[in-house]
């Protein structure tokens, strides 16, 4: 099935239907990645100064259509059930129940939500963490999803620090902290160098482990004005995914009204779970040999001129034996010699990467080897060229921006300190991995929750949950239901806050918010929709009340002030970050937005060699996860349905995979179902093969045959989430490795009576 077309434009209708506004949701849509509308809370492609008439895709609008259902969840619906009952439902019936609408006390005589008054809620909060932090302010965690905007991110990393620590975990923790790690040490700076311009003058475009059908898909829009330009666009992946098969643009009336679709990638590599790293050293090596014999590949004039650490990269890559690199891979010499001749002969790069690049042990090498890949040819710091991960929730990028960091290095604290008159914390805060132990251990004793539903996006969420109801309090600013709020605290606050789609209105003045996209610009994004209850409060309406009531006038901030005027935030994160943001009121309401300095997109290298940095791996390129007793041992990803946006759960059907009604799913080799003396439609547990003393097993799983390499198996996040250690993380970004978990199957039913037919596998 080809991602887009005519299935793309029913399943948007069906969702704005059944969410009962139709009407507004279709308004709402044409102001979608607008300058004069708002930035969309699904994932962060790049917003265009010229957008199309309709500037956004299925997921985008699944996203806009689940934000303004007409659905409600009141106090009322928490008089008729217990937390305990909602703590059985599941992810997609707990989120579909509609907005909530009123501050919430969690009441343990009763194991229900009570609704409170704003003053109620700020105060209890207030007392209890004034408290704790008379005690150790280090035991409280500020964590932030991707969806806040700068303002409230600004204000949230304030707020920690002037509590008293740098405590300040996001979901960038969760999936592109290896980018964060390893573009520093290569090319100077923490993000891509790639604008959206500049796929228009690429002549190659290389995917590793990013599937824009799911994740990204305006990003489709590029690849087909690519490939109809003939461009060459090669992907390295597991499961052959729609997005990367085949296009049909919804937008297009040629490939709606006849069987025309676009062709995406010209060479699909179905690399083995985990081998990455070796596919890419694969062809390095291969672009070496051919350069050494007199061919193309290498720019050795950028090479010399701005780049250090070549030599020895070519010599540990000469050293890497092709058997390895095969066995590792999961690919044939005679695949990544070609892969190599095209990128060889190519004279504008540009290299896409998502989560099955950075969700593994090796996420930082997987990284720096693109990176690699990339700088042999030049391909970076030149148009048409660079190197680009794809970020997904809509503002996270931003919100490192902006100070959202655990790393105090990374925060101008100096400048903080002097213009608020308080003494930043100096020490490492906690990333996720550490919250996550902190919790365990009981160090942690609370949990501020900017968004985000964590007991789902986390590893080992099973021995975190149970963890977590022992935390001496738990606050949740949230739009809807999700399952971490009904695992509560001993004491425990829900703060229903206003959507990005809806208009923020503060002393009768109508807000913008700033948002920065995965390119790096940084746009306004205004509601359009009036709010879904007047007792609803913004974002940052809940953080600055919060923080007058609990540090007060500890820092010399106007927090009073940003609540009324968010210009005035604004013009405070142009003091602070005064290289990126000068002139911030008048640049990012600008078409396109503005984008913020990167040097290395002009070849300025903020490395300390102060040239870019070939970066060799230690050690070989096997995977550190690869099974010890091959067969009985398969390697597991997790992945996302075309129906989910990170954990919340649109509807139980993935149409590109061929599955309905159903996520608790195991993709399998035929031959893997084979050898494992199983059947298609066979219920399983999948047990996580690692010793450590602790039993992970997720039960009730239904295989399914499906084209992924053989001794691989693919399950939905975040079902699959329970068999991923906490300790089994990227090495040096502490990214939980979501991609590459070793895994034994155990059958729970008898054979199924009749095989189960293969799931669809895009082709």
């Amino acid at each position: 099935m080809a991602a887009g077309g005519w299935q793309s434009l029913k399943a948007v209708a069906r969702y704005a239907i059944e969410e009962g506004s139709p009407a507004l949701v279709t308004r709402a849509l044409l102001k979608q990645n607008k300058t004069e509308g708002f930035a969309c809370v699904s994932c962060a492609w790049a917003k265009p100064a010229e957008p199309r008439v309709a500037e956004f895709c299925e997921n985008g609008a699944k996203a806009t259509a689940w934000e303004l259902t007409s659905r409600r969840l009141t106090p009322e619906f928490f008089a008729e059930h217990t937390v305990s009952e909602l703590r059985g439902w599941s992810d997609h019936d707990l989120e579909v129940g509609g907005r909530l609408v009123a501050p919430l006390r969690y009441d343990p005589a009763t194991d229900r939500y009570v609704e409170a008054t704003w003053d109620e809620a700020i105060a209890g909060i207030a007392r209890r963490l004034r408290a704790l932090r008379a005690e150790d302010p280090t035991s409280a965690v500020f964590y932030a999803s991707g969806r806040a905007s700068l303002e409230t991110s600004y204000a949230w990393q304030l707020l920690a620090r002037v509590y008293g620590n740098n405590n300040l975990p996001d979901s960038s923790n969760m999936c592109h902290e290896s980018t964060s790690v390893a573009l520093p040490e290569s090319i100077g700076v923490p993000i891509g160098t790639v604008y959206l311009e500049d796929f228009a003058q690429a002549d190659c475009i290389l995917f590793v482990g990013q599937n824009p059908g799911v994740n990204s898909p305006r990003m489709l829009h590029q690849l087909k004005d690519a490939r109809d330009r003939g461009v060459p666009i090669i992907s390295f992946n597991p499961l052959r995914e729609s997005g990367l098969v085949r296009f049909v643009d919804p937008q297009s009336p040629l490939q709606m009204l006849t069987p025309a679709s676009t062709t995406v990638s010209t060479q699909y590599l179905q690399v083995k779970v985990g081998g990455d790293l070796a596919a890419l050293t694969g062809v390095c090596k291969a672009m070496l040999a051919t350069a050494a014999a007199g061919g193309e590949g290498l720019d050795r004039g950028f090479i010399a001129t701005h780049t250090h650490g070549f030599d020895d990269f070519a010599d540990w890559v000469s050293r890497q034996s092709w058997d390895e690199i095969e066995r590792e891979s999961g690919l044939a010499r005679s695949q990544l010699e070609r892969v190599a001749g095209v990128i060889a002969g190519a004279k504008a790069v540009i290299g896409v990467y998502g989560m099955g690049l950075t969700q593994h042990r090796q996420g930082v090498k997987n990284v720096q080897m693109l990176c690699n890949l990339l700088l042999m040819g030049g391909h970076i710091g030149r148009p048409g060229a660079g190197i680009c991960p794809v970020r997904g929730h809509s503002n996270v990028q931003g919100q490192r921006t902006v100070g959202i960091t655990e790393k105090p290095e990374l925060a101008p604290l100096d400048k903080l300190a002097a213009q608020y008159a308080f003494a930043p914390p100096r020490d490492k805060g906690r990333d996720t991995v550490a919250s996550c132990e902190g919790v365990l251990d009981g160090s942690v004793r609370a949990m501020l929750c900017l968004g985000g539903n964590l007991l789902r996006a986390w590893p080992d969420s099973t021995r975190l949950e149970a963890a977590w109801a022992g935390l001496p309090l738990t606050v949740h600013i949230a739009t809807k239901l999700n399952h971490t709020h009904v695992v509560p605290g001993q004491e425990c606050w829900l703060l229903p806050c206003l959507g990005r789609i809806e208009i923020d209105r503060q002393q009768g003045k109508e807000q913008k918010l700033s948002m920065e996209d995965s390119t790096g610009f940084i746009h306004a994004s205004q509601g359009v929709a009036e709010p879904a209850d007047e007792r609803l409060r913004s974002e940052l309406a809940i953080v600055t009340a919060l923080a007058e009531a609990v540090v007060g006038t500890d820092a010399q901030v106007p927090w009073a002030q940003w609540r009324g005027d968010y210009a005035q935030v604004r013009a405070a994160i142009a003091v602070s970050y005064p290289e990126i943001f000068h002139d911030f009121e008048a640049r990012f309401v600008q078409p396109g937005g503005f984008a913020k300095p990167n040097a290395a997109r002009e070849r300025d290298w903020k490395t300390p060699q102060g040239k870019a940095c070939f970066i060799a791996p230690t050690g070989l390129v096997a995977d550190p996860d690869a099974p010890a007793h091959p067969p009985q041992t398969l390697r597991l990803m997790t992945v996302r349905s075309d129906d989910q946006f990170n954990t919340t759960i649109y509807s139980l059907d993935d149409r590109f995979r061929g599955v309905s009604g159903t996520r608790d799913v195991l993709f399998m080799h035929e031959r893997d179902i084979a050898r494992h003396g199983l059947q298609p439609g066979q219920r399983v547990a999948v047990r996580t093969a690692v010793h450590d003393g602790v039993d992970r097993v997720v039960r009730g799983m239904t295989v399914r045959a499906y084209d992924i390499p053989e001794g691989c198996v693919a399950g939905y996040y975040p079902e699959c989430n329970p068999l991923v250690p906490l300790w089994h993380h990227a090495e040096g970004s502490h990214v939980p490795a979501y991609k590459s978990v070793p895994v034994s199957i155990h059958p729970e039913t008898p054979p199924a009576t009749a095989p189960q037919e293969p799931a669809h596998d895009a082709r």
